[in-house]
């Protein structure tokens, strides 16, 4: 039997805020909570956004995920280790969330009254260094199987596993479904990111873009074809703009962003799935790192398509360190590499292109060679993809002679402020 009691609860919660200053904070724990308290909150929420973590990936709920979408109207948005768990063409898929988020993400996340986190960490990209989620009267809810992770930022925990924890959702959510506003503004977001996406990935004249090398690889991908990478730059371009059609296409290693993995972890998601197409994303500061198991893809026979964009340094830590004043210290290369002799030494066919459309015609010959194929496209660094109204925490010098090292410490301060300690209930 229903009581009505709990409705009245989660009206107040959704509805009240409390407003402190700044370093005060309210912390607000729950003990046995019925999951009725649960449902109340997300049937009283206006404006709520479920966040795809990696676990609707591993629990192989994406299916379950995309029917209460589908049933109540809740628009989704990803982490890298979601990425999958909505095909990027349906209108309620808002793509990549946080620090490396998608514009229509970034927006609905600002203006959620209610989040529900599955299977994800809620770490400092998602909810990029706690400032995506901005609404005073906030509430968070998170299906996790881990204890430890449901409990963060002073979420309402619901322990349990992905698949198991939606289903029973879109049981007891029969019959609801969102205002039709915030449905339609969702399948708005989405169709203009989808625009967005397409502008980048034409591009414009000059040097080829990161943004239309992965353009062209996308293009040239079929829906059950995985795409691999793991640092630099790359995985939050991919995270933005690769076009997911398949859960299980999309592999990016971004826990701890390791270089060197992209290679090495392409020959296992070939060998775990040889029916599988796998394209290899590598930047040229990781491929110099730990390439070497290019030779053991050779030995094995274990084909790869790998397309090695060649910036001339560390593009990340490069665009990163002059967003901060500092000038892209120590990170470009004064001596080129051969790359695609390199790749040769190793077993591989090796060829370098100088434009989007000889990537392409390498691409095509590439799935039909006999061995492991590097492509290098050299990119210009200096045109990267925008952050589409997000921010990453990373400190600036307080003290320093430099200008521009002191204009970044006044706009890292102004952004800071912005940060909240508990966003799921309490203020910071």
């Amino acid at each position: 039997m229903h009581d009505p009691r709990y409705d009245k609860l989660a009206k107040v919660l959704v509805e009240y805020s409390t407003r402190l200053k700044r370093n005060e904070t309210v912390l607000i724990e729950t003990f046995d909570v019925p999951d009725e308290m649960s449902i109340a909150l997300v049937r009283a929420a206006r404006r709520p956004l479920i966040v795809a973590g990696g676990g609707v990936i591993y629990s192989e709920a994406t299916a379950a995920l995309r029917a209460l979408v589908d049933a109540t109207g809740i628009p989704v948005a990803e982490t890298q280790g979601g990425k999958g768990a909505m095909p990027y063409d349906h209108p309620g898929a808002l793509g990549a969330l946080g620090a490396t988020g998608t514009r229509a993400a970034n927006v609905v996340a600002r203006e959620a009254d209610l989040v529900i986190a599955v299977g994800t960490r809620l770490g400092d990209f998602t909810t990029a260094s706690r400032t995506a989620f901005q609404d005073p009267g906030l509430r968070l809810a998170s299906l996790n199987v881990a204890s430890y992770d449901a409990h963060k930022l002073g979420a309402l925990a619901l322990v349990g596993d992905a698949r198991a924890g939606l289903e029973a959702l879109a049981v007891t959510l029969a019959g609801h479904r969102v205002d039709a506003a915030h449905t339609e503004l969702a399948a708005r977001l989405n169709s203009e990111w989808d625009a967005e996406v397409a502008r980048l990935y034409a591009g414009e004249a000059g040097p080829p873009t990161q943004a239309q090398v992965i353009g062209a690889v996308n293009d040239s991908a079929e829906p059950q074809d995985v795409v691999v990478c793991a640092a630099g730059s790359m995985p939050g371009d991919l995270h933005k703009l690769w076009r997911t059609r398949d859960p299980k296409g999309y592999h990016v290693e971004y826990g701890y962003s390791c270089m060197g993995y992209e290679v090495a972890g392409g020959l296992g998601v070939k060998m775990a799935d040889p029916g599988r197409e796998v394209l290899v994303m590598v930047g040229d500061g990781s491929w110099l790192m730990m390439s070497s198991e290019i030779a053991t893809s050779i030995q094995e026979g274990v084909r790869l398509t790998v397309v090695l964009v060649d910036n001339r340094g560390f593009g990340s830590i490069g665009g990163l360190s002059r967003s901060l004043g500092s000038e892209g210290f120590g990170t470009a290369y004064n001596r080129p590499v051969d790359l695609a002799a390199n790749a040769r030494s190793l077993g591989a066919h090796g060829v370098r292109v100088e434009s989007i459309a000889a990537l392409r015609v390498a691409l095509a010959e590439a799935r039909a060679a006999d061995r492991t194929t590097v492509i290098v496209v050299e990119c210009d660094p200096g045109r990267g993809v925008g952050t589409y109204e997000s921010w990453w925490d990373v400190p600036v010098a307080e003290v320093s002679t430099m200008p521009a090292v002191a204009a970044a410490r006044a706009d890292y301060e102004r952004e800071r402020a912005r940060e909240r300690a508990l966003p799921g209930g309490a203020r910071g």
